[in-house]
């Protein structure tokens, strides 16, 4: 039975479901056109530190309240989705619920953003997990969007650039200031892996941003390391629709 064949019959005992809903689509991995419209995409103008949506319309680089008031040790941030509705039910069935195939779609909406920023030489490095939620979870939801993410981009990948040598406190219930002092030297650059990150711009990926103290400590590890700037990317992040 050739290629073409096969393809065919596995598409007609299982045809193309939509990610969100369940519903049939015409192609593999896609949403469907309700869900497509009900998921909130961030689009428009965007603060160029963290993607939070901004009123109106800018030809320049604008910042929000929160990344004025509080510099982000990162260059730029971009960010697929609004975590609310679809968009947080989406990172959340990627992160819980074993529903790999959401990643290479998410990369994709991922990529959309990112493609105006993006650097040439950019070495991208997922957010890690602590070795014993990894091992409980089995996979790390910032390592299925980075790698992805950086085939879309064409540029390098290193999974293991981080390491997060102790377990992440709760964070559930503390406010920006906690976070940050909870946070503040979690991860750490392997030392193994430092050479790749010298003197190179790095794309620093994790599914979503609350705070940002997650990606400000990775991103000063990484700047501690030798890159010479970082950037951010997510699925999904915590704001307020404009």
């Amino acid at each position: 039975m050739g290629v073409t064949r096969m393809q065919t019959l596995v598409r007609m005992i299982y045809p193309p479901r939509c990610l969100s809903c369940g519903g049939m689509v015409e192609s593999d991995f896609a949403l469907c056109p309700d869900c497509w419209r009900d998921t909130p995409f961030v689009s428009g103008l965007g603060c160029d530190a963290c993607d939070a949506p901004l009123p109106g319309t800018s030809d320049r680089a604008e910042l929000c309240d929160d990344c004025l008031t509080n510099a982000r040790p990162w260059a730029q941030g971009r960010a697929a989705l609004l975590y609310r509705d679809r968009g947080r039910e989406l990172a959340m069935a990627l992160k819980h619920a074993d529903r790999h195939d959401i990643a290479t779609p998410a990369a994709q909406w991922m990529a959309r953003r990112l493609m105006p920023i993006r650097r040439e030489n950019w070495l991208v490095v997922p957010v890690p997990l602590h070795f014993g939620r990894h091992l409980r979870r089995r996979y790390n939801q910032a390592a299925l969007l980075a790698r992805p993410l950086a085939r879309i981009l064409d540029v390098g990948y290193c999974p293991d650039a981080l390491c997060r040598p102790k377990p992440t406190p709760q964070l559930k219930g503390k406010d920006r200031e906690e976070r940050f002092a909870a946070l503040e030297g979690s991860l750490k650059v392997t030392p193994s892996r430092r050479e790749f990150l010298e003197d190179r711009p790095v794309l620093l990926v994790d599914d979503v941003m609350t705070s940002g103290a997650t990606l400000a400590a990775g991103a000063e590890a990484c700047l501690a390391a030798g890159a010479t700037e970082v950037c951010v990317a997510v699925l999904a992040r915590v704001a307020k629709a404009s």
